[in-house]
């Protein structure tokens, strides 16, 4: 590795979502929401997103896990000051919940390392509200 210190606080996580009323059907406790999610990187060394968990909770209590490799299928390299930026979606059987999770990823240095070959450190994603326009009113 290079002389650079890496503190795995320098990478952030920023999340909009968006009820999407044409994709849901609340007659039969349906509510479909997107969310864009935009991760940055601002330490001086490439970092690799390897896999993701996440929990999604509706307001009746019921939780959805998702696990799985990279995002939306990749696993991007994100740059020293970089950022990725990627869109998903979600479906509750209730106007109203959350979702919460993390990233597994890795310090992608030295390069000629197999990423599966290097430490993983994790980025907490905090716990973000997924709601109808009117739920929260």
């Amino acid at each position: 590795m290079s002389d650079k210190t890496f503190k795995p606080s320098l990478v952030g996580v920023h999340v909009k979502t968006a009820f999407l009323p044409a994709h849901s059907n609340p007659q039969y406790d349906q509510y479909t929401f997107a969310y864009s999610i935009t991760i940055s990187n601002g330490s001086d060394l490439p970092v690799q997103l390897m896999s993701r968990h996440w929990v999604i909770t509706d307001a009746g209590g019921r939780v959805q896990e998702v696990k799985g490799d990279g995002v939306v299928g990749e696993q991007p390299v994100i740059a020293p000051n970089g950022s990725f930026h990627y869109s998903s979606g979600a479906t509750l059987e209730t106007p109203v919940g959350y979702m919460e999770g993390r990233y597994f990823m890795v310090v992608r240095e030295p390069p000629e390392i197999s990423p599966q070959d290097l430490p993983t450190f994790e980025v907490p994603i905090p716990a973000f509200s997924l709601h109808t326009p009117t739920a929260l009113n």
